[in-house]
């Protein structure tokens, strides 16, 4: 229970003793949070008690309102209409929640062991061509929806299966063959993945003149699942460099994994499914061999489960791929982060899971997410009309690099990279986890690197200024305000009152698997604390004065930091 949720309990408890119904149950009683800090920091209505007291809202609310301006968390209480609204005791809570965040840490805002175990799947790129900005705000959204997850007290298994089988994958080794000349990424002096990727948008060239490349690669499907040793032994080749090129894109990401899964071995899983559905007759084979599900009752299409020549298709292997993971992992939630053109793909997936038995299919969700977009159109991989990730990673650092040259002449080269390195992801990251997921992104380079605004560089900025303050500042004693004479002016309740929204955060952005949530209590907090900062002074001040905005500073840096570590972006020590 975070500290808010604790004083909103206190506060339910002594109305429930002050309207003096018994077998009222604390958790009926609503709380609003007031439009205003000016009105209050909690609301509570007395509609519900009027009706069952046969009384008006506004005399249930003065009789209320005698009886708990008694207690020590409550400074004023005001009545509007048939509202209490309840003004905090500022030096109990800022005692509380200051000193609370200073004491965790990096653990400030954590909840505790929930023992339940999530998957969480995500990137899952295919190996025939490099990852793109599409990528990125896959790769950032499950990476962040894990380390929420996570902090949220679950056990969380990162994982990435790996589309390296199929007629996508020998469309890239049928050009290799027919242009590649046994060249390889060190002859070209190119990136591996990018290499593989040339020859993909090389086929699709030539295809469109070629009207039998597309039997060729399909001949070379059927060879490659007839495990002849020349197809294998190219595919094993450009799939490592493939492999290689995006593992080294993930390492420049900060993005990581628990677990590999490789389609070229799940692909087989599906079909004992198949077989065991159609021995429950979940599924029915048509005439010309194939599979069938018939998902009409559920207001969903029938849907094909195996082709009439026995070989795979996707929803065969996301079944088989499912049932392995929860024999594996015994998760209690499976997600699967995977691009909203997908969302009927899930629920046939969910729903065929379902009728074969699997009671834990209700604990599968899709977390489905926009496209990301260029200002000059849409992104297609097959013509290279796209922003490859590594690409615009380089771009972006140059960004970050060429306004820190701007801010900081004297830092080093190795430090400004430095900078530049933890600013350029911040930037891609925060602008690509700032949306709704549903929502479709216009990817904005100049937007996104920013230092003023609703941007990941803002953030890091405030970090920065906070560590400067401290640094400054060096030892402070940590005063007592509770039983201090201190009275906070409006710039300093306003930070410290905010901070006890944090755990709500973290709890909504769980909840609705939402970054976005965390995206907009950073900033909201930077803004609070970045007025507190310019309008008062905090070092040239008398001791009391000193040492309280200093502990203000720490407490918001401390919160600043752990926020930021949930969407995967490094804090600044200095800017």
């Amino acid at each position: 229970m975070n500290l808010k949720e604790k004083y909103i309990i206190e506060l339910k408890s002594l109305i429930k003793q002050s309207v003096g119904i018994s077998d009222l149950d604390i958790g009926d009683i609503i709380s609003e949070t007031p439009p205003k800090k000016e009105f209050g920091d909690i609301a509570i209505p007395m509609f519900k008690f009027s009706s069952i007291l046969k009384q008006k809202p506004f005399d249930i609310a003065n009789k209320v309102k005698t009886e708990i301006e008694k207690s020590n968390l409550v400074e004023k209480i005001d009545i509007k209409g048939a509202y209490l609204n309840i003004f905090f005791n500022k030096k109990l809570i800022a005692n509380d929640i200051l000193n609370l965040a200073i004491a965790q840490k990096e653990n400030f805002g954590k909840q505790d062991d929930k023992k339940e175990k999530v998957v969480v799947e995500f990137s899952c790129p295919n190996t025939n061509k490099p990852l793109h900005l599409g990528h990125c705000r896959n790769n950032v959204l499950g990476d962040s929806i894990s380390r929420i997850f996570k902090f949220n007290g679950f056990d969380v298994k990162k994982v990435n299966l790996i589309n390296d089988r199929g007629i996508h994958i020998c469309k890239s080794m049928l050009a290799y063959k027919m242009f590649g000349n046994n060249t390889t990424p060190e002859k070209e002096n190119k990136k591996s993945d990018h290499l593989v990727g040339d020859f993909y948008v090389k086929y699709a060239k030539e295809a469109e003149n070629n009207s039998e490349l597309e039997k060729d690669a399909q001949k070379l499907l059927i060879l490659w699942e007839q495990n002849d040793k020349d197809t294998i032994e190219l595919w094993k080749k450009m799939n490592k460099w493939a492999i290689d090129g995006i593992l080294e894109t993930y390492n420049k990401m900060g993005i990581s994994f628990d677990e590999f899964e490789y389609e070229s071995i799940n692909y087989l899983y599906g079909k004992e499914v198949v077989d065991e559905g159609l021995t429950k007759k979940v599924f029915y084979k048509e005439d010309d061999g194939s599979v069938w599900i018939n998902n009409e009752d559920v207001g969903l299409d029938k849907k094909a489960v195996l082709r009439g020549d026995g070989t795979s298709i996707y929803i065969t292997q996301d079944l088989g791929t499912a049932i392995k993971r929860q024999e594996k992992f015994g998760f209690n939630r499976l997600i699967y982060v995977v691009g909203s053109e997908q969302i009927y793909h899930f629920k046939t997936l969910f729903e065929i899971l379902k009728k074969l038995g699997n009671k834990w299919a209700n604990d599968c969700f899709h977390l489905s997410y926009g496209m990301v977009n260029l200002p000059e159109g849409k992104m297609k991989s097959r013509e290279g009309k796209v922003v490859d990730a590594d690409n615009l990673m380089e771009l972006l650092f140059d960004m970050a690099k060429d306004a820190i040259n701007e801010k900081q002449k004297e830092l080093s080269d190795a430090e400004k990279a430095e900078i530049a390195k933890k600013v350029s992801l911040s930037a891609l990251k925060y602008y690509l986890l700032n949306f709704s997921t549903i929502k479709d992104v216009m990817f904005i380079p100049e937007k996104s690197i920013s230092f003023d605004g609703n941007t990941g560089p803002y953030l890091q900025y405030t970090t920065a200024r906070i560590n400067s303050l401290l640094l400054k500042a060096g030892n402070y004693s940590q005063t007592n305000i509770s039983e201090s004479d201190y009275n906070f002016n409006s710039d300093e309740w306003n930070v410290i009152s905010y901070l006890l929204d944090f755990t709500d955060s973290i709890t909504k952005s769980c909840e609705n698997y939402a970054p976005v949530e965390i995206c907009t209590y950073l900033y909201e907090l930077a803004k609070l604390y970045n007025k507190f900062y310019h309008d008062n002074q905090i070092l040239n001040q008398e001791e009391k004065v000193r040492n309280i905005r200093l502990l203000i500073s720490q407490a918001t840096l401390i919160t600043l930091k752990n926020g930021l570590n949930l969407l995967g972006i490094e804090p600044l020590e200095r800017m």
